[in-house]
């Protein structure tokens, strides 16, 4: 063989190559992952690139993936689930906690971390009755929320504990700051997301584990979302099998230890 025809037919075996590697790469599955990128440690963003327990997660269940092709985009956190809805993104990834309605409407990953519920105040309140007549700022249709609303319910013969309904798109941090001040007297939410955003925020409030056994045995724990229908059941069925493979091998933890601080993984395995 001349030089020149094998020159030629190197050219010819790279650029064969090149076609092939380009057709495997557009024949993976595109999964595009909502995520507010502003709810810490959990999701957010260090120098414009996605970070946090929730993605990193995620990319470890994706990692060589021969399907599928995993990206992130920041989305309004109140605009997530239309966005599932609508088949703009395939999954929800945002510390997303069980409701019966939002289970009747999206698919549920097996939980990937269990935080406690805990009351962030002045004053060191530990029990729902501590919070009888006092005020606080908190998501409609939240779990927290919810957890509030059915004590008032149950205790008609107390002061209620006087809840003042906020847009989703009020960070965290906003409402801790009104506990700080004294504008509002706690936030019920979980102990991660609390002890997480005052330390950031260098916010000082003294931060309690509910000592009330409340709610379901789903209470604190938190999923990744995806839509119904065929295709929302092969992604969730590849997501749990990979998430169980984590748990075993320690990634979970290793990722838990990393963003949260401590092993919030290790009884998942039980739920």
């Amino acid at each position: 063989m001349t030089n020149k025809f094998f020159k030629l037919a190197l050219l010819m075996t790279l650029v064969g190559v090149s076609l092939c590697c380009q057709l495997t790469v557009s024949a993976k599955t595109k999964v595009r992952v909502a995520t507010d990128s502003d709810t810490a440690p959990f999701t957010y963003k260090d120098k414009n690139r996605f970070t946090g327990y929730d993605i990193d997660v995620l990319r470890a269940v994706f990692q060589n993936s021969k399907d599928y092709q995993l990206t992130f985009e920041t989305v309004p956190f109140a605009s997530i689930l239309t966005g599932l809805d609508a088949g703009r993104y395939q999954i929800a990834a945002n510390n997303f906690n069980y409701s019966a309605e939002r289970a009747s409407k999206y698919l549920y990953s097996q939980p990937i971390s269990q935080s406690n519920y805990a009351i962030a105040s002045q004053k060191g309140y530990k029990q729902l009755a501590d919070l009888s007549g006092k005020k606080t700022s908190a998501y409609a249709g939240a779990s927290y929320t919810q957890v509030l609303e059915n004590w008032n319910q149950a205790n008609p013969a107390k002061e209620p504990i006087a809840i003042n309904y906020v847009a989703n798109s009020v960070p965290l941090a906003q409402r801790l700051q009104e506990v700080e001040s004294g504008k509002s007297d706690f936030i019920f939410f979980d102990a991660i997301s609390l002890k997480t955003i005052s330390q950031e925020q260098g916010i000082q409030v003294d931060i309690q584990p509910l000592t009330d056994q409340v709610g379901e045995d789903k209470d604190g724990l938190e999923y990744f979302l995806f839509a119904k229908g065929k295709e929302g059941k092969k992604l969730q069925a590849f997501v749990n099998k990979r998430l169980t493979s984590l748990e075993k091998d320690g990634t979970l933890k290793k990722l838990s230890e990393k963003y949260f601080g401590g092993d919030f993984v290790s009884l998942l395995s039980e739920k």
